[in-house]
């Protein structure tokens, strides 16, 4: 058996350089191909469950309609926003991101939120969440996240001490858990939550500047939440609640909508933000970067067959149209990969083939050829080589976006800002007192199943947050049954 606490290798037996930070051009800048490391472990993950999505297995999808309320050609050269009235078919799906096929859909999780624009220059995906921020800023602890979320390797049940163990020991979280653990971490279904696109991307306008962007879509039913009493009890006489709430919505002509709105950063107010703007664990105030109101999107049309249209739908950042672009976050720069990666996995190479991720108002016109489940024409006899002197597309420069400077070593540079607290203050410092009494409440029934390591860990987090918050948790966990017996030594 191989000593636990030996030296990290990846699967050559090479020493890992760093298990936590990836590399970057600069502390700031953008991600590097040569970080092999970051490659394999997102590649590995991808392929880690066999055949369902390895996370965000659990969700519901509907087409609609999105129009264009508000003029923002001045931001944006993208054509599903050239004029107000304009209209762009779309296909959502919102998800849980834990559980595995067949679990609830109304449990207390981040939910997935994502939007297919099938715009007349292809196909937009707003692959985002229901919340604007995320649990961590570097893409090399996601993967280590979600399996502190998912079975515990020998008892295969999900355990609350593996996520409170795994948060407690990432301060970069506290803002996210806090949020989770909140009213909003256990919304009544998928049409009462809005919808984030949570990263920082950016807008290229006719002119070819650039300027960072946030996307927000609030819902237009309101936002309604269930409390932890409700959503236990109903999960066990329906756990698919939310999944019927929109197909019965939409059935009976009740079609929901969110109405989009952004809010804008240009490069000089970037260098004097007072948080990283690419930071996912930030958010940009309201008061400072307002809101824009942009559109609406509706959903008025069921799937007809759930594993054709939505269970193989795919997603990902990396499908972006001309006038709307990517930043130098890190966990956005390392989804571009991750996500079609995935698909490539799940759903074998040619997924983008599939009629639910096909582009609607042009034709693909791709280099990709072969291929497992290549039902096309496969391009025919067209040279699959280029260049060649025979016909063959050619590229567009137009879609090039405008270039922006990095500066730095080459190095795995940690985002470490001391900053963690800051904005977890904010949120905590709006709620109410009944928010604040449900999240005392929800926090300590689960995190005092823990032992007594963690809770003092993570109340260390909390402390910084408000002391009067920790001690109210420290209290209320007194009265939680812990785990029995402390769990045995890790081995490998």
């Amino acid at each position: 058996m191989a000593n636990n606490n030996g030296t990290l290798t990846n699967a050559a037996g090479i020493p890992i350089a760093s298990n936590e930070v990836s590399k970057t051009a600069g502390k700031y800048g953008p991600l590097l191909m040569e970080d092999y490391t970051l490659l394999e472990k997102m590649a590995h993950f991808n392929r880690e469950r066999v055949p369902e999505r390895v996370v965000h297995a659990v969700g519901a999808g509907a087409y609609g309609t999105f129009t264009v309320t508000d003029d923002i050609t001045h931001l944006t050269k993208a054509k599903l926003f050239s004029e107000v009235g304009q209209e762009t078919e779309v296909f959502a799906r919102f998800s849980t991101v834990a559980k595995s096929k067949g679990g609830s859909d109304i449990y207390r999780d981040i939910r997935g939120f994502s939007v297919k624009f099938y715009t007349e220059d292809g196909n937009w995906d707003m692959v985002g969440n229901d919340t604007p921020i995320f649990f961590m800023r570097d893409p090399m602890k996601f993967m280590d996240f979600i399996r502190s979320q998912k079975e515990h390797p020998e008892s295969n049940w999900r355990q609350d001490e593996m996520w409170w163990d795994f948060w407690s020991q990432v301060p970069e979280s506290l803002h996210q858990v806090m949020w989770l653990m909140g009213d909003r971490g256990a919304p009544m279904g998928w049409r009462h939550l809005n919808g984030y696109g949570s990263h920082t991307f950016s807008f290229i306008n006719a002119q070819e500047e650039r300027i960072w962007v946030k996307f927000h879509f609030k819902t237009d039913q309101g936002i309604k939440n269930f409390t932890e009493e409700q959503w236990q009890k109903l999960q066990g006489i329906e756990p698919r609640w939310a999944t019927k709430d929109l197909f019965n919505a939409i059935d009976e002509g009740n079609y929901p909508s969110w109405t989009m709105y952004i809010q804008t950063m240009t490069e000089e107010q970037a260098k004097n933000f007072q948080w990283n703007p690419f930071d996912l664990t930030k958010i940009w105030p309201h008061a400072d970067y307002p809101l824009q109101k942009v559109g609406r999107f509706e959903l008025n049309r069921n799937p007809e067959n759930f594993f054709a249209e939505v269970e193989q739908a795919a997603f990902s950042p990396g499908n972006m149209v001309p006038g709307i672009s990517w930043s130098p976050d890190r966990m956005l720069q390392a989804r571009i990969m991750s996500y079609a990666d995935a698909h490539r996995y799940r759903l074998g190479v040619n997924y983008d083939t599939i009629p639910v991720n096909k582009p609607h108002a042009t034709e693909a016109n791709t280099p990709y050829r072969d291929g497992s489940m290549r039902v096309d024409g496969n391009y025919g006899n067209r040279r699959n080589y280029h260049p060649t002197e025979y016909k063959y597309p050619t590229a567009d420069q137009k879609a090039a976006p405008p270039a922006y400077g990095v500066e730095g070593m080459a190095d795995r540079q940690e985002l470490d800002e001391k900053d963690y607290a800051d904005q977890a203050k904010m949120f905590y410092q709006i709620l109410n007192d009944g928010e604040k009494d449900r999240l005392v409440h929800n926090i300590s029934g689960s995190l005092g199943k823990c032992r007594d390591s963690i809770k003092q860990r993570q109340l260390g987090l909390f402390r910084e947050v408000d002391e009067h918050f920790a001690e109210r948790v420290k209290t209320a966990m007194s009265e939680v049954e812990p785990l029995k017996p402390e769990p045995k030594p890790a081995s490998v």
